[in-house]
């Protein structure tokens, strides 16, 4: 079986290697077929769908992100403006 990355940690794998460069998986201690096919992703007899769908798409607590001082700032503006124009 001829691999492009090593199923054990991701790295890319140079043609022919017989172990991964970075972390030193080989045949014995982890390119058998059943660890390849492990890192497909594909769900197996114990996959947890509700588990899945809870860390891809949970809620996650949403921070406005913005210049919230600079809307006061306008809005205060905006009113002294209009405050202004009306009494004059």
């Amino acid at each position: 079986m001829v691999l492009n990355v090593c199923p054990n940690c991701g790295a890319a794998l140079p043609q022919n290697a017989k172990a991964c460069p970075e972390c030193g998986a080989d045949e014995e201690t982890g390119w058998s077929d059943s660890a390849y096919a492990n890192h497909l992703g594909i769900p197996d007899e114990h996959f947890d769908h509700e588990k899945f769908v809870e860390e891809e798409f949970g809620e996650k607590p949403v921070k406005p992100v913005g210049l919230r001082w600079f809307w006061w700032i306008t809005a205060v503006l905006l009113l002294l403006a209009f405050i202004f124009f009306c009494l004059h």
